[in-house]
C-alpha cells in the first residue's frame, strides 16, 4: 500500500490543495528548469524530483529572497540561483565547513552563473555568516529533515527555530522530505531515512508555523519504505550496487511529503 497521508490529525490539518499559482510564475519556473546550465545527471532526475511543479506549488517569485537549507551538491542551486539572479537572492545555507562544497565547486566552475549565491552557516557558529533575521521570503529544505532526527540525536527544535528566525512574517518554508506510513514504528525515523508526515508538521507546528498546504506531486505509490537499506536502497544511491539494482530501478526514487508552511505575520 502506498504511503499516503492517511492520519485523521494531518487531513484535519490542511487538504491536499492544488498549486493555486498563476500560470505565469509556472511558466518562469519552467524557463529556469530548463536552463542549459545544469548538469545532464540533474536533469534526468527531474522525471522524480518534479522541480517546476513543486516550485510552483511553494510560490517561488524570481523577485524572492530565497534560502535553500544543506543545498548537497546543489541540484536545485542549479535552477534557484539563476531563477532569482536577477532580481532577487539565493542563498545556500550549511556546514560551512564541508556542507557547501558542491555549491563552492559550481561557483569556481561556471562564475558568471553562480557569483551572486550568498553562503550562510547552518546551523551557525559563533562569527559564521547567517541569514539576517526576518529577511526570506521562502525558505527551502529538500530531503533533509531527517538528518535532523537521525541515530537518536534530535535537532529538529533549534533547527526549525533558526528556519523560522529566516522567514519574514507571511514568509512560506517548503518541505520535501522521503515518507514513511503513518503506521510504522516511528523508530524507523532515527535509521531508514524516512520520516512520517505527521512528524514534521509537528516539528514546524513547534516552532510557530501554519500549515498551508500539502502536495502529492513528489509522491511514489511503488515506494513501499521498507527497503534492507532504508531510503538508500532505492536510486540514486542504490546502497546494494548490483543486488536487485534492476527491481529497484523499476521502482525509482523515494515517495515523498511536499509541505508548505507559512509564518504567522502576527
Amino acid at each position: 500500500m502506498p504511503a499516503t497521508l492517511g492520519l485523521a490529525a494531518v487531513a484535519l490539518a490542511v487538504t491536499s490543495v492544488a498549486t493555486g499559482q498563476p500560470a505565469s510564475l509556472r511558466s518562469e519556473i519552467a524557463r529556469a528548469v530548463a536552463g542549459t546550465t545544469r548538469t545532464p545527471a540533474n536533469v534526468a532526475r527531474d522525471r522524480y524530483r518534479h522541480p517546476t511543479e513543486t516550485l510552483t506549488f511553494f510560490g517561488v517569485k524570481p523577485t524572492d529572497t530565497v534560502v535553500e537549507l544543506i543545498p548537497g551538491g546543489g541540484w536545485y542551486t542549479e535552477i534557484l540561483a539563476p531563477y532569482v539572479a536577477q532580481r532577487g537572492t539565493y542563498y545556500a545555507a550549511g556546514g560551512m565547513a564541508k556542507g557547501l562544497d558542491g555549491v563552492k565547486k559550481l561557483q569556481a566552475a561556471n562564475p558568471a552563473v553562480y557569483n551572486k549565491v550568498k553562503l550562510a552557516a547552518f546551523p551557525a557558529g559563533a562569527g559564521e555568516p547567517t541569514v539576517p533575521a526576518g529577511s526570506a521570503d521562502v525558505v527551502l529544505t529538500f530531503r533533509n529533515v531527517h538528518n535532523l532526527r537521525f541515530a537518536g540525536v534530535d535537532r529538529t527544535k533549534a533547527a526549525f527555530a533558526e528556519m523560522f528566525r529566516m522567514l519574514k512574517p507571511g514568509g512560506t518554508l517548503g518541505i520535501v522530505e522521503h515518507r514513511l506510513p503513518e503506521n510504522r514504528d516511528s523508530a524507523a525515523e532515527e535509521k531508514s531515512g524516512y520520516m512520517k508526515t505527521s512528524s514534521v508538521i509537528a516539528f514546524a507546528e513547534k516552532a510557530g508555523f501554519k500549515l498551508a498546504g500539502t502536495s502529492e506531486v513528489n509522491a511514489n505509490p511503488k515506494d513501499t519504505a521498507d527497503w534492507p537499506e532504508g531510503v538508500w536502497t532505492l536510486p540514486p544511491t542504490y546502497r546494494l550496487k548490483d543486488v536487485d539494482r534492476e527491481k529497484y530501478a523499476a521502482i525509482g526514487e523515494s515517495d515523498r511529503m511536499t509541505l508548505k508552511f507559512v509564518k504567522p505575520r502576527r
